[in-house]
Order: C-alpha cells, then sequence, then structure tokens
C-alpha cells in the first residue's frame, strides 16, 4: 500500500465539492500529520470545518522530530512543514499539496508530490469519475482559484475540451 501525506488545501477542496472519498478510493489509507487535522477542523470556519477523525481512511498522524519542525520554519505553514516531515520520517510515496512554494520544498527534500488537480486526473484515470470538468467548476464556485489557462489545459489532459 502506498504511503500518501495530505495537506489541508486539497483536504479543504476537495470537501468542498463532495469529493473527499476519491482519496480513499485512489489510496486506500491517507496520512495526514496533526497540524493540518488543527487546520482543518479546530482554526477552520465552522461551516468549513473537516473532522477527519471520522473518516476510515484517514490517520491523523504526529511529526516525531519537533526540532526539525522549529529550524522550517520558513514561508510555509504549520501543516506544510508537517506534511513535509512526516512524509520524510514515514518514507512516503506520495505528497498532496496545492501551495507551489511549498511542493518546491517538499520536491528538494526528495520528495514525489501533486496536486488536488493531479488527484482529480488520476481519479479519472482509474475510472472513479467520468468528467473532471464540472468538478472544477464547483472547486471554481468554491472559491478555489484555478486560471483559465491551467483550466484549459485540465480539460485537455482530461480529453474533456
Amino acid at each position: 500500500m502506498l504511503k500518501v501525506v495530505v495537506n489541508s488545501t486539497p483536504l479543504i477542496a476537495l470537501n468542498a465539492v463532495n469529493q473527499l472519498s476519491i482519496l480513499g478510493a485512489l489510496y486506500k489509507k491517507i496520512i495526514v500529520p496533526y497540524g493540518v487535522y488543527e487546520e482543518v477542523f479546530f482554526k477552520a470556519p465552522t461551516n468549513k470545518k473537516i473532522d477527519l477523525s471520522l473518516f476510515d481512511y484517514i490517520l491523523i498522524e504526529r511529526v516525531k522530530n519537533a526540532y526539525a519542525k522549529e529550524l522550517l520554519q520558513t514561508s510555509l505553514h504549520k501543516g506544510e512543514i508537517e506534511v513535509i516531515l512526516l512524509a520524510q520520517e514515514i518514507n512516503a510515496d506520495l505528497c498532496i499539496i496545492d501551495d507551489y512554494l511549498a511542493r518546491k520544498y517538499a520536491s528538494l527534500f526528495g520528495l514525489k508530490v501533486t496536486g488536488t488537480i493531479g488527484v482529480l486526473l488520476r481519479a479519472k484515470e482509474n475510472q472513479l469519475i467520468k468528467e473532471i470538468k464540472p468538478i472544477l467548476n464547483d472547486l471554481i464556485k468554491n472559491g478555489i482559484y484555478i486560471s483559465q489557462e491551467l483550466y484549459e489545459h485540465i480539460l485537455m489532459l482530461a480529453n474533456e475540451n
């Protein structure tokens, strides 16, 4: 089974469009650092809280190396730092992160990275969803920014243009 560590933005985006279950269907189990759990449950506005402990395919784990967490205080958020550190600690196969800078850091640490869009493309390849376009439209309606150029590129990759 793949070890997949997920950051808050993909969880928030997929939950907003009722597609969070795609993660369980694709990867069987996903791992979320405790710092990400804090972001999406304790710190989120009431109407956007996600109690990840209710999903049987989500494991919530704490980063063991607290010292490294302090050293990595950069322009990244706590959850992003924890995703990178936890992925290293458990030798993860994949990190799901949307933030550009966090993706760059993860790549510098030798981690394989994808984002919400990559998850949706893989879900379509695996016939878990029929079309990406309606989901993209829902993401945009829910405040997730997708440039027109990226939108068109995604539809081309998904053979929906």
